[in-house]
């Protein structure tokens, strides 16, 4: 083992660790398994028990992002109250980590529609967007949000959330204006989602 700094047994969480870190530093091009090896100090064999290549890796990557987002975004969206406090920290949960792991968010939806993405990977995927559109279907049952098809109107709000964390992410919105520049959206965003 060289430089003796890996000394758990779990070398594919600690893989992942060192994926997660060098994608937010490095971005995706920098990744690959033999880096990664030198970073944990393992032979540049060894992750290969674990990613029978650099696209296995990129895949559990994504899928480990879309576990960590989801469990995030279920419990922003457990937040006491009214649909609008809900609604409002989900969409600041879904944009502090589209801001901290934007190179992550963007590899999770590239990797999630690549012709060969697991299912498992697509499912995570999924869930994501259940646990999204949960909130709209809850919105409805509370009044707070127009009846009609809940694919459609989550679509919309996903794609203004989208949007905004990806212009967040790429330093258009001063950092210090983010939740103001959110909740203007986000006000716009129940307006058109009100009911009619």
């Amino acid at each position: 083992m060289a430089g003796g700094r890996y000394h758990h047994g779990d070398l594919r969480a600690a893989l992942l660790d060192s994926a997660t870190t060098a994608l937010r530093t490095r971005g995706v091009d920098a990744l690959s398994l033999r880096e990664l090896a030198r970073d944990i100090g393992v032979s540049h064999a060894a992750p290969r028990r674990h990613f029978k290549d650099r696209r296995a890796l990129l895949n559990a990557l994504a899928l480990r992002g879309f576990e960590r987002l989801t469990a995030e975004l279920d419990a922003a969206a457990a937040t006491e109250g009214p649909f609008r406090r809900r609604l409002t920290a989900l969409a600041r949960a879904y944009v502090r980590f589209a801001v901290h792991d934007a190179e992550l968010l963007e590899l999770m939806f590239v990797r999630k529609h690549a012709p060969d993405a697991s299912e498992e990977l697509v499912a995570a995927g999924h869930r994501l967007g259940t646990s999204m559109l949960a909130v709209i279907v809850d919105g409805q049952r509370s009044g707070d949000v127009h009846a009609g098809g809940t694919d459609g109107i989550g679509l919309s709000v996903f794609a203004g959330l989208h949007g905004f964390a990806s212009l967040a992410a790429g330093g258009m919105v001063p950092e210090e204006g983010t939740d103001a520049a959110l909740d203007v959206l986000l006000g716009e965003l129940l307006n058109g989602i009100a009911p009619r």
